[in-house]
């Protein structure tokens, strides 16, 4: 089961490939990475492009998880 993970604007991470089952251990895997930990709690999180609030979403082959960081604006 692999998914695709994209970073949005700022992050400045490249997309990554991963084998995951629910947002839930997305989330663990990322938080592995010091520079991500940040982003992780002010960023939304896309499902194939639905807003998903929930972390025990499951996710299947080839779904797209994006990382959408806050904005400013004006």
């Amino acid at each position: 089961m692999v998914v695709t993970v994209e970073f949005l604007g700022p992050i400045g991470k490249e997309p990554i490939e991963l084998e995951v089952r629910s947002l839930e251990e997305l989330s663990s895997f990322l938080a592995q990475d010091a520079a991500l930990q940040p982003w992780l709690k002010n960023s939304a999180v896309a499902v194939n492009d639905e807003m998903i609030t929930d972390r025990a979403h499951p996710l299947k082959s080839g779904d797209r998880v994006t990382l959408l960081p806050p904005v400013c604006g004006g």
